[in-house]
């Protein structure tokens, strides 16, 4: 359980949303892929890839553009 933490935290031991995010994109796209093996349906991994990791890329640049300067 300790390395599941520390994959997710920063160095200050703090939550980071963006490892979280990750993690849950990836195992969205792993499940997704199982499904449609099974059920005999064709699932594009690697397009699945792309847009989530635009979706996360936005999501930050619109936190790090809406932050307010130190």
């Amino acid at each position: 359980m300790s390395k599941l933490t520390e994959m997710l935290t920063d160095d200050d031991g703090q939550l980071e949303p963006a490892y979280i995010w990750g993690g849950v994109a990836t195992a969205v796209g792993l499940g997704l892929q199982v499904y449609c093996t099974l059920n005999g349906k064709p699932f594009d991994l690697q397009g699945y890839g792309i847009g989530a990791g635009a979706l996360i890329t936005g999501l930050g640049l619109g936190k790090k553009m809406g932050a307010k300067p130190q």
